[in-house]
């Protein structure tokens, strides 16, 4: 019976975890949508160009 016990412990805590991943995936993809954005709200991914080459990535 201890068995079931920790293996129903186990799986709890593994669907803690998940949703805690699941939470980070979304704040990483609202992170990287704030960082790409352009300070005029467009999202084209044009970042200016100060005599530079443009590489593809914004920041």
């Amino acid at each position: 019976m201890g068995q079931l016990s920790e293996s129903n412990k186990t799986e709890i805590k593994v669907k803690e975890l998940q949703q805690q991943v699941n939470d980070l995936k979304d704040l990483v993809n609202t992170l990287l949508s704030v960082i790409c954005e352009e300070p005029d709200g467009v999202e084209s991914g044009a970042a200016p160009s100060f005599g530079q080459n443009k590489m593809n990535y914004c920041m």
